[in-house]
This record gives C-alpha cells, structure tokens and sequence, in this order.
C-alpha cells in the first residue's frame, strides 16, 4: 500500500469509525465486519472521560441521565486525539442547547466550571512568583511590567451565583440545602501541587487578573481592578494573589509602536 493509499485507508476508517458504513467498501465489505467493536471502544472512552471530567453535572443529573447525555454528546464530537484529557472543551455549550436540559439551564454553567477545574489539575506546574522579587520592583517601571499568571490559574465571572451552587456539590452535604441565586459572581481555580483550590473572588480582584491574562501592565491592571471598584485595596489583591500562588513571572511590555 503506497503512502497515498495508507492516508485513504485511515481517513476512511475515520469516517466508518464515525458512521459511514460504506466508507471502507473499497477495502472491506461493507458494512466492514468489526468497526462496531471499535466505535463502541472509542464511545465508551468518551463517555467515561467525559464522566470524570465533569463530575459535578453527572453527580447532579445522576448516573444514567450523563452518560445517555454524554452518549448524545460523543456522537456529534468524537475525540479527535487518542489522549482524551483535553476531550470535552465543547460539551458547556453543547450541553446548553440540548433539549432534556432546558429545565436546568444552570447545568451548562456547572459544566463551565467542572472544565476549568478540570483545566486546573491537568495545567502544567512552575515556580511561583515570590513577594520579595514582586516588592523589589521600582515604582517607575511598574507600567512597562507584567505579572504573568501561573498555568493552573482558571477564572470565570457569571451573571448568578452558579459558583456557589458549585461550591456547595463538593461539600458532604451535596448541595442539598442550596438555591441559586441571581447575584452575579466569579470563581477562580489555583492548583497548589495535587490540590485545585478553588475561591469566589470580588469584581476588582477579578478585573485585575483578566487584566493580567491579556498581558497588560501592572499598572493597566490596577485601573482595571479600580475601575470594577473604586473602593478596592490594590496591596490586599497583590498580596492576596501571592499568598494564592497566582503569579509566576515578571514580563517585560514592549511598546509595540516602536
């Protein structure tokens, strides 16, 4: 089999892996004897990966409801890479529009923050920023500096207080005595070794970070963070994020006009 004709072969069995029956008609008989054996190994990886990565929403829907919803979900976005731990990154918003969820429009916000959790543990690790280093910088270059967020930082803001409801799955008590409130809010995710950690976090500590996360100044970040709330402690956001290990790095802005 010449290259060219090896790119056919397995494009094909893609495609029957898929559900085209008649894809590999010119090399097997069609409907091609075991690649139900395969799709069922490939769906059921699916499915349990997608089980344990969003834990939260099977543990609130139950067993038999997520995974014939993950069944649903597999089928319309079958992995794409053999290492299923970055499968899954589409199932928030899919989960949004799929129909037996319509009475439960939180779940697509649970399972917004069951990924970054999940994004979270499996971030790569590195050092830490330390406070002397961060306090040891001159004022004057405070605007042409940078705070670099560690790899296993995750954040995200809501309009209801779908992070609490969150929050109170991961305790023994289930969430059972937890009501979704219509408070906006905003969680953010830090893995200190094995361990996320995870914190509801105020609207300026939030700005700050999403500041530094589009690679602004420390400067530029704190009017963000002042802009969110005027009241706010820049020193106490600082020292908070250090204590959290949020940061990793200085970097250097260049000014893109020169």
């Amino acid at each position: 089999m010449s290259p060219h004709d090896e790119r056919d072969f397995f494009d094909a069995f893609d495609a029957a892996i898929a559900g085209d029956d008649l894809a590999l008609s010119r090399w097997l008989k069609a409907p091609a004897p075991g690649v139900s054996v395969y799709r069922n190994t490939i769906a059921s990886g699916a499915i349990d990966s997608l089980a344990a990565t969003f834990a939260t929403v099977r543990l609130m829907v139950g067993e038999q409801w997520f995974r014939a919803a993950a069944r649903e979900f597999a089928r319309a976005h079958p992995p794409g890479d053999p290492a299923l731990i970055n499968y899954g990154g589409d199932f928030p918003r899919w989960l949004a529009d799929f129909p037996p969820a319509a009475d439960t429009p939180y779940l697509a916000g649970i399972a917004r923050i069951d990924w970054l959790w999940w994004q979270s543990w499996s971030a790569a690790d590195v050092p830490l920023l330390d406070a002397a280093t961060l306090s040891a910088l001159p004022p004057e270059i405070l605007d042409s500096t940078g705070l670099g967020v560690h790899p296993t930082l995750r954040l995200a803001a809501f309009d209801a207080g779908i992070p609490s409801l969150w929050l109170a799955h991961q305790s023994p008590l289930r969430g059972e005595a937890c009501q979704l409130n219509d408070t906006p809010e905003r969680i953010l995710f830090i893995r200190t070794g094995q361990h996320v950690q995870s914190h509801l976090v105020d609207a300026a500590t939030f700005a700050f970070i999403e500041a530094l996360q589009r690679h602004d100044s420390i400067v530029a970040a704190a009017e963000n963070a002042f802009a969110a709330d005027p009241a706010c402690s820049l020193s106490h956001i600082l020292t908070g994020g250090i204590a959290l290990g949020l940061f990793s790095t200085l970097n250097p802005i260049l000014d893109m006009a020169t």
